[in-house]
């Protein structure tokens, strides 16, 4: 990827258009924080690359529609995290109705979410979400997430072995 000089307001190039359109997903560390930018049905996405629960990598997540959101599933666990906004989504049934009825719940936003821009030369921009309040997933971009990651990876190559 050629060096850009970067524009003001705190965005990031990180790539050209053709060339994340047929990546399809992108993994770039931006101020230290590793990014995971996907293309999916004609939009740009960009969140935290490690899961918010137990910090696996969502670079191969399938994505799919629940509840009409478009979402990335954790591989590790199965969670569903909304593309647009960091959500955590599951379906659970409520034991007080009867019957109970499976329906969609909201854990709110867990991930976080980073704006994807693109100007008229093709290039495209990342800038980092400035939520201030912390979300889950902002553990795993730490030195400890990094140690928690590694355990992880190593009991399940372990498990597998």
């Amino acid at each position: 990827m050629e060096e850009k000089e970067q524009p003001a307001g705190g965005l990031y190039f990180v790539g050209k258009k053709d060339e994340l359109i047929q990546a399809k997903r992108s993994f770039r560390t931006l101020e230290g924080r590793d990014i995971l930018i996907i293309y999916h049905q004609g939009v740009f996405y960009a969140m935290d690359s490690y899961c918010y629960h137990a910090g696996g990598e969502l670079l191969n997540g399938d994505i799919e529609e629940f509840d009409g959101k478009l979402c990335i599933i954790c591989p590790n666990h199965k969670y569903k995290i909304t593309l647009a906004q960091g959500d955590c989504i599951y379906k659970a049934t409520n034991p007080r109705e009867n019957p109970p009825v499976a329906r969609w719940y909201n854990k709110g936003a867990k991930q976080r979410i980073h704006t994807v821009t693109e100007d008229d030369s093709g290039a495209v921009y990342v800038k980092l979400s400035n939520v201030s309040r912390w979300l889950e997933s902002d553990f795993f971009q730490g030195e400890q997430g990094k140690i928690e990651r590694e355990k992880a990876a190593a009991a399940e190559k372990k498990e597998k072995s």
